[in-house]
């Protein structure tokens, strides 16, 4: 009862003084300590919509979803705050109770050493003995022959090698294979298509012709299939980049496979370049705890620029699932200056999927629009994986009777049935980024598709 009383008394203050932020994060502590974390949550929610900078809001919202076991809204969170050029110790501690908690034992000492070394008070006896690290033990000479050993350890030497050849591809589809995506079309319609079939125009504003658009959103919503039919569009060569393509064991071959990769695609242009999954080559140097890795991004943003040559007719296009990953500088003029935000396809568009996924197969009247309609929510390939069930169904009963039916509205219906939206568990960590780390608006696409603004 004496709780209750106290919780009453503390939310009548701050009624009176919603500006107090110390008792705001009073009461949610309170809130917290008596679990009543929804309370606590939605407490510091309308705080950081009043002060969305607050770090000590910030902190306490992720101590509340930690509280709750909600460990990837925590995480994302905390990211944003140790990802800034001066993390605050505080943030530095939580986040390695967070890395340890999803088994990233190393990761979590980093940071629990860089949270004491910024503030010794933060030493936590428990968080020292699970991670092994104990800040008043003097070092043994063992461990400073250790110590010594690591820093002395190298990669090796590099061994010769023969310069990777990259394979480009002329797709054979174009935007007519691409269901909906108007909006996305248009976009690069005038950043790629107009100045390779306009060039004229553009000579005469001074536009040159290249540049690159990052693409981002849930998987599986058309991010490759839009960059295929972009080069196909225009008839260009088209290469797809992995990151096994790039990457390599030995120190510096990574940015030699990087130059390569752009040079020859200079000397095949026009050309489309492909980066798939592309915050794995560009991941934000904050992050990086080896000089090598910090190397190749900036040779990235390097070969971008056209520094050691022109890119003008080299269009670039890549796509990721987690832009908030990417290094901001990618983000510059001249490098990935449009970005575009591919969601879940609309019912229009969803429509237009189901009749090209269709086409060429046995069907009787099946009512696509119908089909859009029920399959709110679903990305592209979870409406092939719809179709392929169905057809999985159709096989097995032709098997057994011995006579193949076409496919008809009410086995999609049914199909539809088994499969569960993919995107789902994306936009819930999205929605994190794009309330509490959404500066300059870099995500407001993605509060416009949830409605939350």
């Amino acid at each position: 009862m004496n709780d209750e009383k106290s919780i009453e008394a503390l939310r009548t203050a701050l009624e009176l003084s919603p500006e107090n932020v110390p008792l705001r994060i009073h009461l949610s502590d309170v809130l917290v300590r008596l679990r009543q974390y929804e309370d606590a949550e939605s407490l510091l929610r309308i705080g950081l919509g009043k002060d969305p900078d607050n770090l000590t809001m910030k902190l306490s919202l992720a101590e509340t979803f930690r509280a709750q076991d909600k460990i990837n809204e925590a995480m994302v969170l905390v990211e944003s705050l140790v990802g800034e050029r001066n993390p605050d110790a505080n943030a530095l501690l939580l986040h390695a109770k967070l890395l340890l908690h999803t088994g990233d034992e190393r990761h979590a000492a980093q940071q629990y050493r860089s949270a004491i070394d910024a503030n010794g008070d933060l030493v936590d006896d428990t968080l020292s003995e699970q991670l092994g690290i104990f800040p008043d033990r003097e070092w043994s000479n063992e461990d400073a022959e250790q110590r010594d050993w690591a820093a002395r350890e190298h990669a090796g030497d590099v061994p010769d090698r023969v310069e990777t050849t990259f394979e480009f591809e002329r797709p054979e589809i174009s935007f007519e294979d691409v269901g909906g995506m108007d909006a996305l079309k248009d976009e690069i319609r005038m950043k790629i298509i107009h100045p390779l079939t306009h060039p004229e125009i553009y000579e005469a504003y001074g536009k040159k012709i290249g540049g690159g658009i990052l693409l981002y959103g849930p998987p599986g919503c058309g991010k490759t299939h839009l960059a295929r039919a972009t080069a196909g569009q225009v008839k260009a060569k088209f290469m797809s980049v992995g990151i096994h393509q790039i990457l390599d064991m030995w120190i510096g071959n990574s940015e030699k496979q990087l130059h390569a990769l752009f040079d020859q695609a200079r000397r095949n242009r026009p050309c489309v370049l492909f980066f798939d999954e592309v915050d794995a080559l560009g991941a934000s140097r904050a992050d990086m705890k080896t000089s090598g890795s910090r190397h190749l991004i900036n040779q990235f943003l390097s070969e971008l620029d056209g520094v050691s040559a022109s890119n003008e007719g080299v269009l670039i296009l890549a796509a990721t699932n987690a832009p908030w990953h990417l290094d901001s500088a990618f983000r510059r003029p001249g490098r990935f200056d449009r970005v575009l935000f591919v969601p879940p396809p609309d019912q229009e568009a969803r429509s237009a999927i189901l009749d090209i996924l269709l086409a060429g197969k046995p069907t009787d009247r099946v009512d696509t629009r119908l089909l859009a309609k029920k399959t709110e929510g679903l990305s592209g390939a979870d409406l092939k994986a719809v179709v392929d069930i169905a057809i999985e169904a159709k096989l097995r009963a032709a098997m057994q009777e011995g006579i193949p039916k076409p496919l008809v509205t009410k086995d999609l219906q049914k199909a539809n049935g088994q499969v569960k939206p993919s995107t789902a568990e994306w936009f819930s960590t999205a929605k994190n980024y794009a309330m509490f780390s959404n500066q300059g608006g870099a995500y407001d696409d993605i509060l416009d598709y949830l409605k939350l603004r």
